[in-house]
């Protein structure tokens, strides 16, 4: 039998658990064992229970995926540890697995849920019979009303934003009461540092002996591509707030001088999405000298990036900027357009070839199979890929290219085009299944748990070819890395 210790993170075994924070695996690993060995921390979760726990709460987090536990284990670990609570991220490809844990929980553990899946499709939870013992669900930041829960569940009538079925009615009921909007958009400057202990792979050793760890510098996106979970027409009760950049360099130092981190990557939309923090943040990064003790990695923006003057870029490369992630998506113009990204296939070429010139990486994010994508269409992302890394070949530094298979979300722009076609159920486009590009195949490893699919062609390009594209791509990539 599987003990808590060393999976279950962050918790005071001499207390009772007051929460359970499970990340779900992405597929059930007692059918095959998860062959990549990193994944990103959840940090969302992460912040929850350190703030949970800074109020006086015993809490805790299970990266089931992180740990790659099959769903049985990940059952018996929760019903070992016996929360008060267990709070679970949904997402559309973990919905299923995630809602099956929590039917097979204790009777006496109480259930909270979050996450995109929760708040696209708020009422469909509830009415799963799955999720038939759940007590809240909360859409958005959940910092602070998680820690009202925890006083007393009694008291969700009171907070905006959280949901659950009325015992009487047997229909979905909304709390929120006068003058608890705040708890809508938690202040971010005065929350407090992510406790790792709660993470099982950050700050973690890097293949360069660099330790390096993972931050949110931001909250919320003003863009609407289509296709994204955090479209800001699919989540408009999100407030978008930045951090300001005392407050991250004081987390950053905190990590430096405790645990010797000398590399981050700031996974949040907007860290280089907006010229207004980009000035503010390299401004501050220079006045620190971050450049000589650190490296960082960041998303970024391409028009934006496409915008901004040499004496910026140059200022980023002095402040230690090591990668940007940019989302291209596509070679097409076509469809550039149709998934609202505001970027041409040349503004791409330009802001690739002006920062690896600068002796920054750039990681490009690609999609095959949008809805409406010719063959054409499609090769032309292809072409893209590698006029990129043809390009780059010269330059101080490197292209890399990481692409996926299209697949709807819930909530977003697309999901709902699509939806208003007529010829798909909600069912249908959340028919996921884990796609396997190659085994254990060393070059696809860092796919594994990426590749998953809805079944359905939304394109001209029959899947499999597209799978077939994706496993060579991941070869390619793999060989020019080596």
């Amino acid at each position: 039998m599987l003990t808590t210790q060393h999976l279950i993170k962050g918790a005071r075994t001499t207390d009772q658990l007051d929460l359970l924070l499970v990340n779900a695996p992405l597929r059930d690993y007692s059918q095959r064992p998860r062959v990549n060995d990193y994944t990103l921390p959840v940090l969302g979760m992460a912040y929850i229970a350190t703030y949970a726990a800074a109020c006086g709460y015993n809490t805790a987090v299970l990266d089931a995926e992180a740990h790659g536990l099959p769903i049985a284990d990940t059952i018996d670990l929760i019903n070992q540890a016996a929360p008060r609570w267990a709070g679970f991220n949904l997402l559309a490809p973990t919905y299923e697995i995630s809602a099956t844990i929590a039917a097979s929980l204790s009777r006496g553990i109480r259930i909270m849920v979050g996450g995109h899946h929760a708040k696209a499709m708020p009422a469909t939870v509830l009415a799963d019979p799955r999720f038939a013992r759940c007590d809240a669900l909360v859409l958005g930041e959940a910092e602070t009303r998680v820690v009202e829960l925890l006083a007393d569940h009694r008291s969700r009538a009171a907070l905006p934003g959280v949901m659950w079925i009325d015992p009487v009615l047997g229909t979905p009921v909304t709390g929120g009461t006068p003058g608890t909007s705040h708890h809508l958009a938690p202040d971010i400057n005065a929350l407090p540092f992510i406790d790792r202990a709660f993470l099982t792979q950050d700050p973690y050793k890097a293949g360069d002996g660099r330790i390096e760890a993972n931050m949110v510098g931001a909250r919320g996106c003003p863009y609407d591509c289509s296709f994204c979970g955090a479209a800001v027409s699919a989540n408009p009760d999100v407030t978008i707030r930045v951090r300001h950049p005392h407050n991250i360099l004081a987390e950053m130092l905190q990590l430096r001088d405790q645990a010797g981190v000398t590399a981050f990557r700031f996974v949040d939309d907007l860290f280089l999405g907006a010229r207004r923090v980009i000035e503010q943040m390299s401004e501050a990064f220079r006045a620190e000298r971050v450049g000589e003790w650190a490296c960082w990695d960041a998303t970024g923006r391409i028009n934006v990036l496409n915008r901004l003057p040499d004496t910026t870029l140059d200022r980023l490369a002095e402040c230690g900027l090591r990668e940007v992630a940019l989302g291209v998506e596509s070679g097409s113009e076509r469809i550039l357009t149709y998934v609202d990204k505001r970027i041409t296939p040349a503004m791409v070429v330009h802001v690739v070839r002006r920062l690896t010139e600068r002796g920054i990486r750039v990681k490009g994010y690609f999609i095959l199979g949008f809805p409406t994508e010719t063959r054409p269409e499609l090769q032309a992302t292809v072409d893209l890929i590698h006029r990129l890394w043809d390009l780059t070949a010269a330059t101080p530094s490197a292209f890399r290219a990481s692409v996926f298979q299209f697949r709807p979300y819930p909530g977003t722009p697309e999901w709902g085009r699509l939806m208003a076609t007529g010829r798909y159920t909600s069912q249908e486009l959340l028919g996921y299944a884990p796609v396997d590009l190659g085994g254990e195949e060393e070059a696809l490893r860092g796919r594994d748990e990426f590749n998953f699919s809805s079944g359905i062609q939304f394109g001209d390009t029959p899947e499999q070819e597209i799978h077939v594209l994706l496993a060579d791509l991941a070869r390619l990539q793999h060989a020019r890395t080596r």
